[in-house]
């Protein structure tokens, strides 16, 4: 008969032991996906992928114009999704206390976090593409915009809650208004929470392909007009690994590959800007 104490001891050993096998689990997988990827992606990461346009088959190329439809995409949905995110986060941080808005805005807003991104294309492609008749790179700016709001909204009101009481008392006392209060104190004590939101949604939209299939399309050629389907990374990925052609395979390794290193490095930049916020409470 094993005592109180062998027995929890031994329960502890057994639930360690468990977390330690699901953790290795999953990194074995991540570890697979990112071997993979430098296996078949290296050999077409060159000077030529980041000069060169998508190619038509049997053809060498690259994946600039892509890269620069992405890039423009990407900023323009955020630059659009990241105000109207931080204000309704400030919202439900510092005014959202009573009434019924606040709690309506927070599951309208969970819904959208949770939201299939086919969902969001498949509207904005209703609204904005069939209405105006053509695919644009705004219809696919807009599309990542509504993917980039829920983020900041949620990362912004718990960054804002973490600023202590006594901060904004603190404001208050000296005759401060709320507003000042907000945008002097408490928004400024948060500033590296809000930029990680921020850099956990830029990574978000970065491989996100559904929305801008029904959207932004593609282009094979050069262009800057956002008014005209766009060519951009995850796109042509899903458009070269489809394909039968071996020189476009390779061109969807080394753009997978590109997406995964950024993902990953915003993602660690996000991390680790996170970790020094928490660290000051």
């Amino acid at each position: 008969m094993f005592s109180l104490y062998a027995r929890r001891r031994l329960t502890n050993t057994l639930n360690l032991a468990a977390s330690y096998l699901t953790m290795a689990f999953g990194l074995f997988w991540l570890s697979w996906i990112l071997f993979t990827l430098l296996k078949y992606g290296l050999g077409g990461i060159n000077l030529a992928m980041f000069t060169q346009m998508t190619p038509p088959p049997g053809s060498d190329g690259g994946l600039l114009n892509a890269i620069v439809g992405s890039l423009m995409m990407a900023l323009a949905g955020t630059l659009i999704g990241t105000p109207v995110g931080i204000l309704a986060g400030i919202y439900l941080a510092e005014y959202g206390s009573r009434g019924w808005l606040a709690p309506a805005t927070r599951f309208i807003n969970d819904i959208l976090l949770s939201a299939p991104s086919i969902v969001i294309g498949l509207f904005v492609y209703e609204v904005v593409v069939a209405s105006t008749k053509h695919f644009s790179g705004w219809a696919g700016a807009l599309a990542l915009s509504l993917i980039v709001i829920p983020v900041v909204v949620r990362t912004t009101e718990n960054m804002l809650r973490l600023v202590p009481d006594t901060m904004r008392e603190a404001a208050a006392a000296l005759g401060a208004p709320q507003t000042k209060v907000i945008m002097q104190v408490t928004l400024r004590a948060s500033k590296a929470g809000v930029i990680t939101g921020i850099l956990l949604a830029i990574a978000r939209i970065s491989g996100e392909t559904a929305p801008l299939l029904f959207t932004a399309l593609n282009n094979q050629f050069w262009s800057l007009d956002m008014n005209q389907p766009l060519a951009n990374l995850p796109v042509v990925i899903f458009q070269f690994a489809m394909s039968p052609y071996d020189d476009w395979h390779n061109l969807a390794w080394a753009g997978a590959l590109l997406i995964t290193a950024s993902v990953l490095g915003l993602n660690i930049l996000a991390r680790t800007m996170f970790h020094q916020k928490n660290s000051q409470f």
